[in-house]
Protein backbone atom coordinates (compact mmCIF):
# COMPACT_ATOMS: atom_id res chain seq x y z
CA UNK A 1 0.00 0.00 0.00
CA UNK A 2 1.17 3.52 -0.81
CA UNK A 3 0.50 6.34 1.64
CA UNK A 4 0.85 9.99 0.64
CA UNK A 5 0.79 12.85 3.12
CA UNK A 6 -0.14 16.47 2.64
CA UNK A 7 -0.33 19.12 5.30
CA UNK A 8 -1.20 22.72 5.90
CA UNK A 9 -1.78 24.97 8.91
CA UNK A 10 -4.29 27.59 9.90
CA UNK A 11 -4.79 29.96 12.80
CA UNK A 12 -8.12 30.25 14.56
CA UNK A 13 -9.75 30.77 17.92
CA UNK A 14 -12.22 28.58 19.74
CA UNK A 15 -13.48 27.77 23.21
CA UNK A 16 -14.85 24.64 24.84
CA UNK A 17 -18.29 25.34 26.26
CA UNK A 18 -18.94 23.45 29.46
CA UNK A 19 -15.28 22.71 30.05
CA UNK A 20 -13.96 23.28 33.57
CA UNK A 21 -10.63 25.00 32.96
CA UNK A 22 -8.87 27.65 30.93
CA UNK A 23 -10.00 26.19 27.59
CA UNK A 24 -13.51 27.44 28.38
CA UNK A 25 -12.19 30.91 27.44
CA UNK A 26 -11.71 32.04 23.87
CA UNK A 27 -8.14 31.23 22.85
CA UNK A 28 -6.23 30.59 19.66
CA UNK A 29 -4.14 27.86 18.08
CA UNK A 30 -2.01 27.29 15.05
CA UNK A 31 -3.74 24.12 13.89
CA UNK A 32 -1.65 21.76 11.74
CA UNK A 33 -3.63 19.32 9.59
CA UNK A 34 -2.01 16.27 8.00
CA UNK A 35 -4.08 14.27 5.53
CA UNK A 36 -2.93 10.79 4.52
CA UNK A 37 -4.19 9.37 1.23
CA UNK A 38 -3.66 5.74 0.26
CA UNK A 39 -3.73 3.53 -2.79
CA UNK A 40 -2.92 -0.08 -3.48
CA UNK A 41 -1.63 0.52 -6.99
CA UNK A 42 0.03 3.24 -9.01
CA UNK A 43 -1.49 4.65 -12.18
CA UNK A 44 -0.20 2.75 -15.21
CA UNK A 45 -0.63 5.36 -17.94
CA UNK A 46 -0.85 9.02 -18.74
CA UNK A 47 0.30 12.05 -16.83
CA UNK A 48 -0.22 10.34 -13.46
CA UNK A 49 1.77 7.21 -14.41
CA UNK A 50 3.72 6.04 -11.37
CA UNK A 51 1.52 8.00 -8.92
CA UNK A 52 -1.40 7.28 -6.61
CA UNK A 53 -2.71 10.84 -7.03
CA UNK A 54 -1.06 14.12 -7.92
CA UNK A 55 0.59 15.75 -4.90
CA UNK A 56 -0.46 19.10 -6.38
CA UNK A 57 -4.12 18.09 -6.02
CA UNK A 58 -3.65 16.94 -2.43
CA UNK A 59 -1.81 20.15 -1.55
CA UNK A 60 -4.46 22.34 -3.19
CA UNK A 61 -7.40 20.55 -1.56
CA UNK A 62 -5.90 20.49 1.95
CA UNK A 63 -4.88 24.15 1.67
CA UNK A 64 -8.37 25.16 0.53
CA UNK A 65 -9.98 23.10 3.29
CA UNK A 66 -7.95 24.68 6.09
CA UNK A 67 -7.80 28.19 4.60
CA UNK A 68 -11.59 28.27 4.87
CA UNK A 69 -11.07 28.15 8.67
CA UNK A 70 -8.12 30.56 8.89
CA UNK A 71 -8.40 33.59 11.20
CA UNK A 72 -11.89 32.67 12.35
CA UNK A 73 -13.62 32.13 15.64
CA UNK A 74 -14.89 28.56 15.44
CA UNK A 75 -17.75 27.81 17.81
CA UNK A 76 -20.11 24.96 18.49
CA UNK A 77 -23.65 25.92 17.50
CA UNK A 78 -25.77 26.98 20.43
CA UNK A 79 -22.90 27.64 22.84
CA UNK A 80 -22.80 31.44 22.57
CA UNK A 81 -25.56 33.85 23.52
CA UNK A 82 -27.43 34.91 20.40
CA UNK A 83 -26.95 38.61 21.20
CA UNK A 84 -23.17 38.14 21.58
CA UNK A 85 -22.97 36.16 18.35
CA UNK A 86 -25.02 38.76 16.46
CA UNK A 87 -22.80 41.61 17.74
CA UNK A 88 -19.68 39.78 16.55
CA UNK A 89 -21.24 39.12 13.16
CA UNK A 90 -22.40 42.74 12.85
CA UNK A 91 -18.80 43.83 13.42
CA UNK A 92 -17.78 41.53 10.53
CA UNK A 93 -15.87 38.98 12.60
CA UNK A 94 -15.35 35.68 10.79
CA UNK A 95 -17.46 33.27 12.82
CA UNK A 96 -17.74 29.62 11.84
CA UNK A 97 -20.41 27.60 13.60
CA UNK A 98 -19.95 23.83 13.62
CA UNK A 99 -22.20 21.01 14.81
CA UNK A 100 -19.55 19.64 17.17
CA UNK A 101 -17.35 20.74 20.06
CA UNK A 102 -14.27 22.21 18.33
CA UNK A 103 -11.64 19.84 19.71
CA UNK A 104 -8.66 18.36 17.88
CA UNK A 105 -10.42 14.98 17.97
CA UNK A 106 -13.56 16.32 16.33
CA UNK A 107 -11.58 18.36 13.78
CA UNK A 108 -9.65 15.24 12.71
CA UNK A 109 -12.92 13.46 11.87
CA UNK A 110 -14.38 16.60 10.29
CA UNK A 111 -11.41 17.11 7.94
CA UNK A 112 -11.28 13.38 7.18
CA UNK A 113 -14.87 13.52 5.97
CA UNK A 114 -14.20 16.62 3.84
CA UNK A 115 -11.27 14.90 2.08
CA UNK A 116 -13.27 11.71 1.66
CA UNK A 117 -16.07 13.77 0.11
CA UNK A 118 -13.60 15.04 -2.48
CA UNK A 119 -13.09 11.46 -3.64
CA UNK A 120 -9.80 10.65 -1.92
CA UNK A 121 -9.10 7.26 -0.36
CA UNK A 122 -8.28 8.67 3.06
CA UNK A 123 -6.14 6.62 5.44
CA UNK A 124 -6.19 9.06 8.35
CA UNK A 125 -6.17 12.72 9.28
CA UNK A 126 -4.10 14.09 12.14
CA UNK A 127 -4.76 17.50 13.66
CA UNK A 128 -2.16 19.17 15.87
CA UNK A 129 -3.59 21.66 18.34
CA UNK A 130 -0.10 22.50 19.61
CA UNK A 131 3.32 21.40 18.30
CA UNK A 132 3.26 18.41 20.68
CA UNK A 133 -0.45 17.47 21.00
CA UNK A 134 -2.45 15.89 18.23
CA UNK A 135 -5.48 13.75 17.51
CA UNK A 136 -5.85 11.28 14.65
CA UNK A 137 -9.00 9.93 13.03
CA UNK A 138 -9.15 6.88 10.77
CA UNK A 139 -12.01 4.55 9.88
Amino acid sequence: MYILKGEHSFDSAHFLAGYQGKCSNIHGHRWRVIGEIFGEELKKEGQLRGMVVDFGDIKKDIKKMVDDHDHALIIEKGTMKEMTLNCLKEDNFNIIEVDFRPTAEEFSRYFYEILEGKGYSVKRVTVYETPTNSATYEK
